[in-house]
């Protein structure tokens, strides 16, 4: 007789507070599909394994004097999934985190089954629409939507027409990474109240934010 589960779920969790840390591992200790496979205090500790990994679980404000925007950028250059875990105490990085493209954002004060629903549910690619990240959109903004800088460069080349793969090659991404991004875009257009499900409504999207010119000009 063979066991045909899935392999569980592979994350790492980055916080600068030992009891976080804990109490984190402590959540995920009897979760049979989730491995917490490291836990550290900083992005830089992490990055050797992002190629083994299916989610970091991201504290969005660390001690060592980086920033969320710059965390952000380097996981994901890297090729990692982030989940941003905050105590939400401080609404500009909150924001900082929805433009960064990350996958939901997690208030630590929420229940055991919200936040380990939200870590299942990133680690496996989808987004997760809290309350949180659309509060953080709604406040911002700077950009469309909340959209990262990738995000708006991926959407100018996605809703003018090009293909998936070559919008992966322009972007320096891989195929499956722009299908994530293009997911995650239109997901923060649902929940900014102004939904996109095809590609015509994110060429309008893109055009209404200034990401692309309008037919006219």
């Amino acid at each position: 007789m063979t066991n045909d589960a899935p392999p569980p779920l592979r994350v790492a969790h980055v916080d600068d507070h030992e009891t976080v840390r804990l109490g984190f591992a402590s959540l995920l200790g009897d979760v049979d599909d989730i491995e917490l496979v490291a836990s550290a205090t900083s992005v830089d500790d992490v990055l050797p394994l992002v190629a083994d990994l299916d989610l970091v679980v991201l504290d969005i404000r660390l001690s060592d004097g980086s920033t969320v925007a710059r965390n952000l950028a380097v996981l994901q250059d890297a090729g990692a999934r982030v989940l941003a875990f905050t105590a939400a105490d401080n609404a500009n990085e909150v924001r900082a985190a929805s433009r960064g493209g990350v996958l939901g954002i997690v208030r630590k004060s929420d229940s055991r089954d919200a936040i380990i629903d939200a870590v299942r549910n990133a680690a496996r690619g989808l987004t997760v629409a809290t309350t949180e990240w659309a509060a953080a959109l709604d406040a911002d903004g700077t950009f469309s939507a909340g959209l990262s800088p990738k995000e708006r460069e991926v959407l100018a080349l996605y809703a003018s027409g090009e293909k998936s793969v070559t919008v992966a090659n322009r972007a320096g991404l891989s195929a499956g990474t722009v299908a994530e991004y293009v997911r995650r875009i239109r997901t923060k257009y649902a929940i900014a109240g102004r939904p996109a499900h095809t590609k015509v409504d994110l060429y309008k999207r893109a055009v209404e934010d200034g990401i692309l010119p309008s037919p006219e000009s």
